[in-house]
């Protein structure tokens, strides 16, 4: 009897059988309900992948302007959408963080890791069928390493000097060298276009494992199964629908009652009742993600170093961590660069709440009267609470914050970069250089705190060029402490990446490197269909 079932089994595992009409046999020939799906899970796990199936996901971060051209993704919806059609060079390792190839099969360095050789997959199809070539990758890093680029990526390429095409290799030459250059082309946004994406780049033509069928920003968007596509290890499931769910409840009951499978941004207070609804799974991730409060250096009265002093010692980050992400975090000490990195710097003093010196560099600094901080929910979880905690934490340094919630459709486009004090979040980088080049060199297209010093800069330029690993991290070491002491930064957490699936959501890769297994949930889980 229990050979039959086991047989039997294995035809749902492979889709030949419907869970339902197994059941009924394993009732007829007098099985217990419980030992039936044990014998289900078990074909499950021996079967591997399953094929098909129609995944959900209800995803915070999308708004009426998201775009399909990678240059301008800046939240969770269109990221994780792209990930679906198109595909890196390169990406992360979940497991060390090393550079792993994709679209780029090898790669190689001069001594100096100046120059640098990538050698392009063969016969792989763009979904309009067209072959992609090298000369597609070199238009792609060429679009958005060009000065004139809306690219967030273009802080990341500046270095590159010369683009070259050299049989199936594209050649990089770079103005120094750069021995993290693989890791800097795990940039989401560097995802491999048609001609780089110069004809359209709102196409949303890629080479990924679905190709775009329904695309309505800040409302839905759906992918489906591309036939040609070259890789069978990923993108399992036949269609990938995101739907756009802002309201953390929302999501939250959208999930527990099966209406999607996968959501993003689990609010840390509800994640021990959620964790106990049945059929329900936390993926909960340390990571390289930062909450912030970020002032314009340039602006006023932010452009006053006692006043942005003042407020960076006003917040009790202890009480932060605790009270708005319980505990699902570690305390940050006013720079990006959590103890995740590859030569984390050691040894700077954590500053730490002083409502007394708080007062002392704000009675220093001249000012007086409110201080403006703009917030919403999309900002990060729990980003209005934040805000009005660190309202109440300012108080006993005689400090006035003035909250200002603002609505979650445009926040990414009509505040953060543009308002000089705010809420906003960061999901980390790859390397300490990417995150610094990204958003703190003068120049960077993402530097959110105006933060403009020439010997920060040229530190991380020198460190770039450094192969000598000591060398190097006293040079992180001297940027962090720069950032920290100088800049706009308010870091008072670094957040742990908290999702939730469905318990048919099967081969969720836990990925420190972002949220949503670093975006590609959709392409790397398969639904348990027995």
């Amino acid at each position: 009897m229990s050979k039959e079932l086991e047989f039997l089994s294995r035809y749902v595992a492979s889709g030949k059988l419907n869970r339902r009409d197994f059941l009924g046999r394993a009732a007829a020939l007098g099985v217990t309900s419980t030992f039936a799906n044990s014998l289900l899970i078990g074909a499950a796990r021996a079967q591997g992948p399953q094929k098909g199936g129609d995944l959900r996901m209800g995803l915070q971060g999308g708004e009426s302007t998201n775009s399909l051209d990678p240059a301008q993704w800046l939240t969770q919806v269109p990221q994780n959408f792209g990930s679906t059609w198109g595909e890196l060079l390169v990406l992360q390792s979940p497991r060390d963080g090393t550079p792993q190839p994709v679209l780029a099969e090898s790669w190689e360095a001069s001594d100096d890791a100046a120059e640098w050789r990538f050698k392009i997959r063969k016969g792989v199809t763009f979904h309009n069928g067209k072959e992609m070539t090298p000369e597609d990758v070199a238009q792609t890093i060429r679009r958005h390493s060009d000065e004139s680029t809306e690219s967030a990526a273009l802080g990341v390429l500046r270095d590159i000097e010369d683009i070259s095409i050299d049989g199936d290799n594209v050649v990089f030459k770079l103005t120094s060298g750069n021995a993290d250059l693989p890791l800097l082309l795990t940039d989401y946004h560097l995802v491999i276009q048609p001609n780089g994406g110069y004809d359209d780049p709102l196409a949303g033509i890629g080479t990924g494992p679905y190709k775009v069928e329904v695309n309505e920003p800040g409302i839905r968007h759906v992918s489906t199964k591309y036939d040609g596509y070259w890789n069978d290890d990923v993108g399992h499931v036949a269609s990938v629908e995101i739907v756009v769910m802002n309201d953390a409840t929302a999501r939250t009951s959208a999930l527990q009652s099966g209406q999607v499978h996968i959501i993003n941004r689990v609010e840390p207070r509800t994640v021990a009742l959620l964790a106990r609804m049945p059929g329900v799974h936390i993926e909960s991730v340390p990571s390289k993600g930062h909450y912030v409060f970020i002032m314009h250096c340039n602006t006023a009265p932010f452009d006053n170093h006692d006043l942005r002093m003042a407020l960076k010692l006003a917040i009790d980050r202890e009480q932060m961590v605790e009270q708005i992400l319980a505990g699902h975090a570690s305390v940050g000490n006013d720079f990006p660069i959590s103890p995740s990195y590859a030569l984390y710097p050691e040894g700077i003093e954590q500053r730490v709440y002083d409502p007394e010196q708080a007062a002392f560099h704000y009675k220093k600094s001249g000012h007086s009267g409110p201080v403006l901080l703009r917030t919403s929910e999309v900002a990060f979880p729990g980003a209005v609470d934040a805000a009005q905690l660190y309202q109440q934490q300012a108080q006993a340094a005689g400090i006035q914050i003035d909250v200002q919630r603002e609505p979650g459709d445009g926040y990414w486009t009509e505040v953060w970069n543009a308002q000089p004090f705010c809420a906003s979040y960061w999901g980390g980088r790859p390397t300490q250089d990417s995150m610094y080049s990204t958003a703190y060199i003068t120049g960077a297209d993402w530097n959110d705190t105006r933060f403009f010093d020439e010997g920060f800069d040229t530190l991380i330029r020198t460190a770039r060029a450094e192969l000598d690993d000591t060398k190097r991290a006293e040079m992180y070491r001297e940027a962090a402490t720069k950032v920290r002491d100088d800049g706009g930064l308010i870091l008072p957490m670094f957040n742990d990446f908290l999702d939730a699936r469905r318990e048919e959501v099967k081969g969720w890769v836990q990925d420190p490197n972002h949220e949503t297994s670093n975006l590609r949930a959709a392409t790397r889980v398969w639904l348990d269909q027995a």
